[in-house]
């Protein structure tokens, strides 16, 4: 059967001939080779002529309209081959060669090409430009990256997963269920018989690391990473210029300026988000004695300086739909609070991992009961409630510039309020809360709270990037959920219809028995290719510094701990990192539980 049009294939090598044969085999009319060695410009392969694509352009311009296969064997050549020849405008075709097998469920990406006497089994998925050769063998269920190479008679078990360009010698087998990293290459005759990470070379039976302690070395891929925007280092250069190396300088004044116009709210910048929620607390009245309710599902520093003042938590469970804190269990709490005559003395609403709380419940309850509300937005900067930023809709709100943070100081948070003369006593506090005088002279207790002017600096230039870095972490979660789309039991956190979420972290949930893993399998198998996963935070009432203090509800925190995940979300992840967390991910998928 002949195919429609010509057909030049890319490359004249010993691989291009391979090709040049499958081509033949399913029909195609040969029109000749396209390569840009200069030894082979102008010259013959069995008849055909062999042109550079210069050459092609000035000579044979009728060719341009021809279909490509891609002929070239090494990984990286044949990417930028395949990108640089659509570029062109060339159409690049999948071949298949006519002894070779390949079930109707299976799918080829564009440019594949699959050689004499191989085998793809059903529901094998092959990204783009892969090479299966001759007599090779890709069993079902498996996931093949981009610009995967499998030697002649290379063979893989059923659901392996590679990644983008590895590579397996002659005759390599990985066994069933593995997952192969992005770059790796397998010896020949080498039996894989247990996962690889992301660019080790292994050889032998069983396959090892071709050089000992190399697999250590591999990068880890991070939950979440600072990502400079490049004015910051000119701000600390500033701070050193001018030796501004205190805990006063212009980079204060200007980042705290910059932050108040962005949020429309006085604001004061310290050491820590731990930091603002104690002055915070502080400035709402909390003492000894009181008690302040927080969500149970939260870090522990939302509820640390509430004991730091002498108070007492109580905890309240998390509204499913959302994750945050239940308004509805918030009032049911307040109004048998309000009838003991004991209503606690604030507040606090956590906007966790980049989604903010249901907020105008919330403040309708406290505020019909008189009781003050501290927003924790350390994960929600950039966060939106109804078109409004989250951390400016209760009473105070407080910041957090962790390192792992949207953006960051390195450390440091922010304290925000309309009250400009509560952020000015936070500062005061936030100073050693020394009186004017001359002298040092004080009348109250205060803290060594302050940010500097240098890590100011790197606030400053950071700010300057955060509604890209805002626009770059929800990329990161919807490529996730759409890579992970047509998996049963994983979904994305929920995304409430009330405001804009960050999603600071991309967070799943893992139903065990749909998605055929627990959620600490999965994190153990992203653990063993260096990739940094982690839990949704475990509730308070869970824990054992607080595991005497009141709580209402609880079981929905729990069940969001145990199934929770988070995923690697930073706003610089490459993409190729992302990748091989998708391949980790879906390579757990069917596996029985606690099962590597």
């Amino acid at each position: 059967m002949s195919q429609a049009g010509p057909l030049l294939v890319l490359g004249a090598g010993g691989h291009g001939k391979v090709v040049a044969d499958v081509a033949r085999s399913a029909g195609w009319a040969l029109a000749g080779f396209l390569d840009d060695a200069p030894a082979l410009d102008g010259t013959s392969l069995w008849g055909l002529p062999v042109l550079s694509l210069d050459r092609l352009r000035r000579e044979r311009p009728t060719l341009l309209q021809a279909a490509l296969a891609l002929g070239v064997g090494e990984n990286g050549a044949r990417e930028r081959a395949h990108a640089r020849l659509l570029a062109a405008g060339f159409t690049v075709v999948t071949l298949v060669h006519a002894s070779a097998v390949v079930a109707p469920t299976a799918t080829l990406g564009e440019g594949t090409v699959v050689m004499a006497n191989a085998t793809v089994n059903p529901d094998a998925r092959l990204g783009r430009g892969n090479i299966v050769n001759t007599g090779a063998v890709v069993e079902h269920d498996c996931l093949l990256a981009d610009y995967v190479h499998l030697s002649p008679n290379a063979a893989l078990g059923g659901a392996v997963t590679l990644g983008a360009r590895t590579h397996l010698g002659l005759g390599a087998v990985v066994l069933p269920g593995l997952v192969i990293g992005a770059g790796v290459r397998v010896g020949a005759g080498a039996a894989v018989v247990r996962d690889v990470a992301e660019g080790l070379t292994v050889v032998g039976v069983p396959a090892r690391p071709a050089r000992p302690g190399r697999e250590r070395a591999v990068k880890r891929i991070y939950l979440s990473v600072p990502h400079m925007g490049g004015a910051e280092e000119g701000y600390v250069h500033e701070a050193f210029a001018s030796n501004w190396l205190s805990t006063v300088g212009p980079n204060l004044d200007a980042f705290e300026k910059a932050f108040e116009a962005r949020l429309g709210l006085p604001s004061v910048a310290l050491g820590s988000g731990t930091a603002a929620l104690h002055l915070g607390l502080r400035l709402l009245g909390v003492g000894p004695g009181d008690e302040v309710v927080c969500p149970t599902l939260t870090f522990v520093a939302s509820v640390n300086p509430v004991r730091y003042l002498g108070a007492e938590p109580v905890f309240v469970d998390s509204d499913p739909a959302t994750w945050m804190l239940d308004p509805a269990l918030l009032d049911r709490l307040l109004e048998r609070k309000a009838r003991a005559g004991r209503l606690p003395k604030a507040v606090v609403v956590v906007h966790l991992y980049g989604q903010c709380a249901d907020l105008d419940p919330i403040l309708a309850s406290c505020r019909r009961h008189g009781v003050p509300v501290l927003e924790d937005a350390a994960e929600a900067l950039g966060t939106l409630y109804k078109g409004k930023p989250a951390g400016t809709l209760g009473d105070l709100g407080i910041f957090s510039f962790n390192g792992n943070k949207i953006i960051t100081t390195t450390g440091g948070g922010m304290l925000s309020s309309a009250r400009r003369e509560w952020v000015e006593k936070a500062r005061f506090w936030s100073q050693q809360a020394r009186d004017p005088a001359v002298e040092y002279h004080h009348t109250e207790m205060g803290y060594n709270y302050r940010l500097s002017n240098v890590l100011a600096g790197i606030g400053r230039g950071q700010l300057e990037v955060l509604d890209e870095r805002v626009a770059q972490r929800r990329a990161v979660a919807f490529r996730y959920r759409d890579a992970f789309a047509d998996l049963p039991g994983l979904t994305l956190m929920p995304q409430a219809a009330y405001g804009l979420h960050t999603n600071w972290l991309s967070c799943f949930l893992v139903d065990e028995a749909r998605f055929g893993a627990t959620r600490d399998a999965v994190i153990q198998a992203l653990g063993r290719l260096n990739i940094e996963a982690r839990p949704v935070w475990k509730p308070m009432h869970l824990q054992p510094l607080y595991a005497a203090s009141e709580c209402l509800g609880g079981e929905v925190a729990a069940d969001l701990y145990r199934r929770g995940l988070c995923l690697p979300s930073s706003s610089s992840l490459p993409a190729e990192d992302q990748a091989a967390v998708v391949a980790a991910v879906r390579a757990c998928a069917g596996r029985r539980a606690g099962t590597p």
